[in-house]
């Protein structure tokens, strides 16, 4: 018989439940899905439609051909146009500073001489004289003198415009000539676009590789704990046999036979479920990387693991995989770009020459001083050249910095071919046990002058910042790769 507070809980916790049926009928979070049998080529579609990483790949390649877009832009004139309203807490005005004229001392000599007078009729009255009378006047020589005279001239204040302006302009520049710093840039662009889309390749047969070898992986892994289990099968009846023989026998097998038979079953068991467990973690490894959802699970409706072997020539094989293996593409078109960088770093040394052009429009009600109207409209063309005299050996640099790249690249690509690449660390001289006085050996050893760079008595490198670094050279495995990427 339960207490009082015991019923008293009871009874709340039914109310509980009858207020808030929603709680009580509420079903529980759904574990793993349903696996689907799926063949590879059913996971190969899935894969290239879910997977993550395709989508990313593509939108690099949209990123490099925007850049692309962006560099061809710079071979068409630049046209511009604004407009805006502004006004002045005054009109602007011109202060024509007050100045006085000076008038020197002169003599005007006027010389004598005779002129006939015409005196019109009736001039001095009715019929007098009666008709027009010509008359001779002579008049002497004479010279008039005027003393100096200064004429004081007050300062005065010229209104130019109105307050109020509204102004609009167009602006074009046409690039004609830059030493090749678009095309360099064009050439970097069009560099990045095939690297993109070697990635994207690379992209496509890694994911393509990953699914297949998880998905024959995952078939492997069932086959295994099949075997497992009937061996697992078999053994307990070989148990049984013995456990039978041991109680109900005539003494010939005994009870370290028994034990030791019943330690196998347990240890094939555990095996049994070891393998059981891989087949699901393949499973699992298979829908992730296809991009289905965490708790998806795919199972592989082919029986057997396929095997075609391949007859064809090793040299072609090899010849083949280096013009279809993505990472040497990409060596190919960073080999491409960096051409281009060189080719804008060198055209610092070559002088620009632009079209430019001007077309303007201003509004002003005033209609003297500068709001004229030939001030008010107008427009305007010219060339104009800009050249490099001076620039702190910035030019000289950035060709070295190029010239450095492709040849770095350069021998990149010949340890790719070998299977080869650089370690990731680097030893610098200065650091650590090795003396700063070793960078006169790699300098010379390497020639850095033809470069632009110069080692000084205390072997420090001009222009600053510059670095020697020695590398080392390790084989490219499978697992190298691997961390590279991750990285």
């Amino acid at each position: 018989m339960t207490s009082a507070p015991v019923r008293f809980f009871l009874a709340a916790l039914s109310a509980a439940a009858a207020l808030y049926p929603a709680v009580a009928d509420e079903t529980p979070p759904s574990g793993p899905a349903v696996p689907q049998v799926l063949s590879v080529e059913d996971c190969l579609r899935i894969a290239m439609d879910k997977n993550h990483h395709r989508p990313a790949s593509r939108f690099a390649v949209a990123m490099a051909e925007a850049q692309h877009r962006q560099a061809l832009a710079g071979y068409w004139p630049q046209v511009n146009a604004k407009a805006g309203w502004f006004r002045f807490d005054q009109a602007p005005n011109f202060i024509f500073p007050a100045e006085t004229m000076y008038v020197p001392p002169q003599t005007i000599t006027v010389p004598g001489g005779t002129t006939a007078i015409s005196i019109p009729a009736n001039a001095f009255g009715p019929g007098f004289p009666p008709v027009a009378v010509q008359m001779p006047v002579s008049f002497p020589g004479q010279s008039v003198t005027t003393t100096a005279q200064v004429f004081p001239i007050p300062k005065q204040d010229i209104k130019l415009a109105n307050p109020e302006n509204f102004m609009a302009s167009g602006n074009l520049t046409w690039l004609l000539f830059d030493g090749g710093m678009r095309k360099g840039y064009r050439e970097q662009a069009l560099g990045a676009v095939a690297a993109a889309q070697a990635e994207v390749r690379r992209t496509d047969l890694e994911l393509t590789d990953s699914v297949v070898r998880l998905y024959y992986g995952a078939l492997l892994a069932r086959q295994l704990r099949q075997v497992g289990e009937d061996t697992l099968a078999r053994m307990e009846v070989t148990l049984e046999l013995t456990e039978s023989l041991y109680k109900n026998g005539a003494g010939k097998v005994n009870k370290t036979d028994y034990l030791e038979n019943v330690v196998m079953v347990e240890t094939i068991r555990s095996t049994v479920a070891e393998l059981a467990k891989n087949e699901a973690a393949a499973e699992a490894a298979l829908a992730y990387t296809m991009g289905l959802p965490w708790n998806a699970t795919v199972r592989p409706s082919a029986e057997e693991v396929p095997y075609r072997p391949f007859a064809g020539n090793l040299d072609e094989l090899v010849s083949t995989a280096y013009e279809f293996n993505p990472d040497w593409a990409k060596v190919e078109a960073g080999l491409k770009a960096l051409d281009g960088a060189l080719a804008t770093a060198r055209s610092g040394y070559y002088p620009k020459v632009a079209l430019t052009g001007e077309l303007h429009r201003w509004w002003n009600s005033y209609t003297a001083g500068m709001a004229t109207a030939e001030n008010k409209a107008g427009w305007s063309i010219g060339v104009g050249l800009e050249i490099p005299i001076f620039d702190g050996l910035l030019t000289r640099n950035k060709v070295s910095e190029a010239l450095a790249r492709v040849a770095k690249l350069k021998e990149e690509k010949l340890l790719l071919r070998e299977g080869r690449c650089l370690t990731r660390r680097r030893y610098s001289p200065g650091y650590g046990d090795l003396a700063l006085s070793n960078q006169k050996i790699i300098y010379d050893a390497l020639g850095l002058e033809k470069l632009g760079l110069t080692l000084t008595e205390r072997f420090l490198l001009i222009p600053e910042k510059s670095v020697l670094a020695i590398a080392g050279i390790e084989h490219r495995t499978a697992n190298k790769i691997q961390s590279d990427r991750s990285v």
